[in-house]
């Protein structure tokens, strides 16, 4: 479930994704259909992949893709049922082919199609204040609360017993029951993708969702960005302090307690029962195992183990802080 609110506009034989992003089909690739793009642990047969870092080794392996974009040096790992694509710039490449399939997933413009709460099904069922407003494909389920200024944006589901601030913008999102969220939060939109250059920026498109389970307790002022090719997740029972950040693609487990200001990059995932204190930053495409203590102000910067406290920059285990800061 990646790309449940984007229209794939696929398939595209594989001569035409070649033609579109400029690259020769020096193998002489049959002209198949390609129904998708897809991340490596998704995809399924006639999708196509990438595979641009050895942290993924593993997935390659076991990808169902039939084409992955990827390097010389990486292709060996991929099975034989999966045709590598070869690229100078992997995640370029993937990104232009992305916009094909999905060409209105790159920009978050405001929603056009909300209404004023009076004017639409909820009015009856939701408990709200003033200047609320919902777009469309919205569901809310019962019991729920909306503070002033809300705007719940198009492709969002809301369960039971769900609590929404003031001033809270929301969209591309799926949110579970018995979860609050507190004001001033952004969720949903667009993730910080692009590839820099001189003239101009390519954007990433952005066709992932935000996944919020039950009994989750969002923070006044925090951003969850939604995925590109996977979801943003934040596990049951996980509570956010206020002014935190969560980049695209970056999982959050169960029972998590994160606390202000704290800073994900993209791609990185929590364990159940983390514990992280305040500021600290925790860098893209890693992994922190479960039962894990991060103090304040770290800056995280490679995986953690499992049932590990570390502090510092870079972090590292608590006892070598301490004895090296006496």
């Amino acid at each position: 479930m990646t790309n449940p609110f984007f229209e794939n506009t696929g398939p595209y034989t594989i001569n035409e994704l070649f033609k579109s992003i400029g690259l020769n089909n020096d193998q002489n690739f049959n002209s198949e259909k390609i129904t998708d793009i897809k991340d490596l642990n998704t995809s399924e047969k006639n999708n196509i992949t990438f595979f641009h870092s050895k942290k993924y080794i593993e997935l390659a392996k076991n990808t169902k893709a039939s084409y992955c974009i990827t390097s010389e040096n990486l292709k060996s790992y991929l099975p034989k049922t999966c045709k590598s694509i070869i690229s100078k710039n992997i995640l370029l490449d993937t990104a232009k082919i992305t916009k094909i399939f999905y060409p209105d997933s790159v920009s978050d413009n405001f929603d056009e199609t909300v209404k004023i709460i009076e004017n639409t099904e909820f009015k009856e069922k939701v408990t709200f204040g003033l200047n609320v407003l919902i777009g469309k494909n919205v569901k809310i389920g019962s019991n729920c609360l909306i503070g002033h200024n809300t705007i719940i944006e198009k492709n969002v589901s809301i369960g039971d017993n769900c609590s929404i601030g003031s001033n809270v913008i929301i969209r591309n999102t799926f949110i579970k029951n018995n979860v609050h969220i507190l004001d001033g939060s952004v969720i949903g939109k667009k993730g910080f993708g692009f590839f820099p250059d001189k003239k101009s920026n390519f954007r990433y498109p952005q066709i992932g969702i935000v996944i919020i389970e039950d009994n989750v307790e969002i923070g006044c002022g925090s951003t969850i960005d939604r995925g590109s090719l996977s979801n943003t997740i934040i596990g049951k029972n996980s509570y956010l302090d206020n002014q935190i950040h969560i980049a695209h693609n970056v999982k959050i487990g169960e029972n998590c307690i994160i606390a202000g200001q704290v800073g994900f990059a993209g791609s990185s995932v929590l364990g159940n029962n983390v514990m992280i204190g305040g500021q600290a930053g925790i860098s893209g495409h890693l992994k922190i195992g479960n039962n894990v203590q991060i103090g304040g102000g770290s800056g995280v910067i490679k995986n953690i183990p499992d049932n590990t406290r570390v502090m510092g920059y870079p972090a590292k285990d608590l006892k070598n802080f301490i004895r090296e800061n006496k």
